[in-house]
């Protein structure tokens, strides 16, 4: 998203076990590695950010339209006046939850940690996620950038809360013979969240099905965005099938979070409700 501001430990061990061992085997075998059933129940959320123009003329409006689409949660990407209290009523009346919230750097800074936890506590959201601008651009500023949110991760953990890191194109560009993402993730806590943004990565040359597989377990929500053609969900180049496969063998996604910022077709209403089409036709939304 551009210019805007969520294992224990034999758990954990078993995972990365089986991403090693998953490493020689196709698709197909990735379940039984990691012990996790194929084609679990992964519910479906909306950035709110795909429909922010509208949204910020209509709030109740839009969350009603959001809902009737078959949406069963939505992300935050800004809070539009509203207090949680408001949100969780808006929400409860249309049967949604939330599934996640677009925090501003402040926001989990030390001296206002306490106050945003309170709010999503209010709000029923348990991933914190910053959606941008973690580190810098160097190796040194991304493993700083992990302790931080290791620090973070542990202040949430007694309230079952998550932190965790959205993607643009950026992190995957080459960095110290790896690149941004991995060394951030490979130097942070299970309980920091890859939000894999499968557009965006594919944008900055990442391949998602590797980094689902690289990180098993991590990945609680996936950012649905398409890469190519019209911009819309399901009609451009991003390896659907073999995404939605991994989420739900190896990736440990609690979340598909459907986000879209181009419209070269469509309104951003029509834009959300294409793509809940498309999960509808895919078998992952009623």
């Amino acid at each position: 998203m551009k210019g805007r501001y969520a294992m224990d430990l034999s758990r954990r061990g078993f995972l990365k076990a089986g991403a090693v061992g998953a490493v020689g085997l196709g698709l197909t075998g990735l379940g039984a590695v990691t012990g996790q059933a194929a084609g679990k129940r992964i519910p479906v959320g909306l950035q709110l950010y795909s429909v922010r123009q509208p949204l910020g003329k209509d709030v109740e409006g839009v969350i009603a339209k959001v809902a009737e689409m078959g949406y069963e949660g939505v992300e935050f990407a800004g809070y539009y006046g509203k207090t949680a209290e408001e949100w969780k009523k808006i929400l409860d009346a249309n049967g949604l939850v939330c599934c996640g919230s677009h925090v501003r750097g402040h926001e989990l800074q030390p001296q206002n940690l306490e106050k945003t936890i309170a709010f999503h506590k209010t709000l029923g959201n348990k991933f914190l996620i910053k959606p941008s601008g973690a580190g810098g651009k160097t190796k040194a500023s991304w493993l700083d950038a992990a302790k931080r949110f290791n620090d973070i991760a542990e202040q949430l953990k007694p309230h079952g809360m998550y932190t965790g890191y959205h993607n643009h194109s950026v992190e995957f560009k080459p960095m110290d013979g790896s690149c941004a993402w991995e060394i951030f993730f490979k130097h942070t806590d299970d309980r920091v969240c890859q939000q894999l943004d499968t557009g965006n990565c594919m944008g900055g040359g990442g391949d998602p099905l590797e980094y689902l597989k690289m990180f098993p377990g991590r990945t609680r929500t996936v950012h649905l965005k398409e890469r190519g053609g019209p911009g819309d969900v399901g009609k451009g180049d991003c390896p659907w099938k073999d995404i939605f496969h991994l989420c739900e063998t190896v990736a440990g996604t609690e979340w598909y979070i459907v986000e879209q910022e181009r419209y070269k077709q469509r309104s951003p209403l029509e834009a959300a409700k294409q793509a809940a089409d498309f999960m509808k036709e895919m078998g992952k939304l009623a």
